[in-house]
């Protein structure tokens, strides 16, 4: 029996739809519907929409296609389809789980159904269209912010406006359409671990109008905003085996649910172009417009997806799968908050926040044992995580004479993963869209971590070229990984942590 309006009355969970969500209209399109979305954005949107109505449904977009595969490769739209777009969120601390119902989804498509994505972008009642599509789904350059034009789908884009491949594409295309058609702007909402986020999508948007059409790039400079905002909730990618146990427990077979712990923030710049949610009024903790979200963007970004970062290179060298796993490890634990109080901590600065208690429940989120969060997974795309993860920390600490050694340490373990094999000479399933290029740096260079560090500085979508060219940055990124090669992740953090 699977979940579905129809089964509603079997299900056992803490929380249902109610008819305001069941029943609303579509005014919300959310590019990148994968499981963060799924356990934030629409979980909030859904409490909004129970609590106070309004016609807020979310059409998702699945999977942005890469080169080569336009196709689904995970059937989620079918199995969102056969469940009525209904879905669970399992809210776990240690051995309690709490089950939430979502019914704040009105269909699930992927992103090759162009004509139907593009009529609710370009439909009036559309008033949003939020993204969650990675740092790589900008096709930019992360050193610079602004748009990589001769990336392969922004030349297919350019081409092809009418239809588009990538998330840039897609928005410029609805923003012309409903332009020329008289329609009020859509808010476009970015969601992604980028600092100022709504600024690079500004960036990108703009670059990529310029290019097709000078007049709309000015136009979209003068009539739309592009809020920043800050979205923190660790989501791990669902298993098999967390279906099995979620439909065990809700009785009745879900095969779209996800697994999130119990904290959720989102810091939303208030500049919309249109109509938007009640999202802060929710009975929901932790939401809030302001005119100011950079200090909690650099405060999350720095202290969680910095220090998260950290624990995935390192502890996935070490040989530790999860998160929950490395920090249960004393050396790794101290290691991680010695990065949080010394290295990171005088780099964020957020009024009315107590930073301390931000911290330690950092920590004691890291140790959620409900959370089988694995380290190759937040390992993903390091090159497009790197700029704002660390290397703006560490630019910021040499430049005011901070000790950040083992921030580079985490540099250097990113480094030596990237080479594809690790401690134990285990392929390592690296995920990056410079992986071809890492293999090259290692095969030619392997012997020498001097001519390593110096082929990875020269990568300038990564390195800014003020910090490849620090002759101290590269001094002690050198040291670093040779301590890596030769000690290994686990006595590297433990020599570290004896010497500071």
């Amino acid at each position: 029996m699977k979940l579905n309006r129809v089964n509603l009355e079997h299900v056992t969970a803490s929380s249902l739809p109610n008819q305001n969500n069941l029943n609303a209209k579509v005014g919300i399109v959310h590019l990148g519907f994968g499981a963060f979305h799924r356990a934030h954005q629409a979980l909030i949107t859904d409490v909004a929409m129970k609590e106070f109505g309004g016609d807020w449904k979310i059409v998702g977009v699945n999977n942005w296609r890469a080169a080569g595969k336009p196709e689904s490769e995970t059937g989620v739209e079918q199995e969102f389809s056969s469940q009525d777009n209904l879905y669970t969120v399992a809210v776990g601390q240690d051995e309690q789980v709490n089950l939430e119902v979502i019914g704040a989804v009105e269909e699930v498509l992927f992103s090759n159904q162009v004509e139907k994505i593009l009529g609710y972008m370009t439909s009036e009642a559309v008033k949003i269209v939020s993204l969650t599509i990675t740092e790589k789904g900008y096709c930019h350059l992360p050193s610079t912010g602004h748009l990589d034009i001769n990336h392969p789908l922004i030349q297919h884009d350019l081409q092809h406006i009418d239809q588009p491949h990538s998330a840039i594409g897609f928005l410029v295309s609805a923003i012309k359409t409903r332009k020329e058609n008289g329609i009020t702007p859509f808010t476009p909402l970015t969601c992604d671990n980028l600092p100022e986020n709504g600024h690079v999508l500004k960036s990108v948007v703009l670059d990529f109008a310029q290019q097709l059409d000078p007049e709309l790039a000015v136009w979209i400079k003068e009539n739309i905003n592009f809020p920043c905002s800050m979205v923190d909730r660790i989501v791990p990618q669902t298993t098999q085996g967390d279906i099995n146990k979620i439909s065990n427990q809700l009785g009745v077979e879900d095969g779209c649910c996800v697994t999130t712990e119990p904290f959720l923030q989102w810091v939303i710049e208030d500049k919309f172009n249109n109509d938007r949610p009640a999202w802060e009024k929710t009975s929901i903790a932790n939401i809030m417009l302001t005119d100011d979200v950079i200090p909690f963007e650099n405060m999350k970004l720095r202290l969680l997806n910095g220090t998260h970062s950290s624990i995935a290179y390192l502890g996935y060298l070490a040989g530790y799968q999860t998160v929950s796993e490395t920090m249960s490890d004393p050396t790794f634990s101290a290691f991680i908050r010695y990065l949080m109080d010394k290295e990171i901590s005088p780099s964020v600065d957020v009024k009315g926040i107590d930073l301390e208690a931000y911290k330690d429940q950092l920590i004691a989120r890291y140790q959620n044992t409900a959370l089988q969060h694995r380290t190759w997974q937040i390992a993903m795309d390091g090159s497009q995580k790197l700029p704002q993860r660390f290397l703006q920390t560490i630019g910021y600490g040499l430049t005011h004479g901070i000790n950040v050694s083992g921030l580079i340490l985490a540099v250097a373990a990113w480094t030596k993963y990237v080479s594809g094999v690790d401690e134990q000479g285990i392929t390592i399933d690296v995920r990056d869209p410079l992986k071809a290029t890492f293999s090259d740096i290692w095969l030619k260079h392997g012997e020498s971590t001097s001519d390593i560090v110096s082929a990875f500085l020269s990568l300038d979508s990564v390195f800014s070229a003020e910090l490849a060219s620090n002759s101290t940055f590269k001094a002690q990124l050198i040291d670093a990984l040779n301590q890596l090669i030769e000690h290994g992740s686990k006595q590297s953090v433990q020599q570290f942590i004896q010497t500071v």
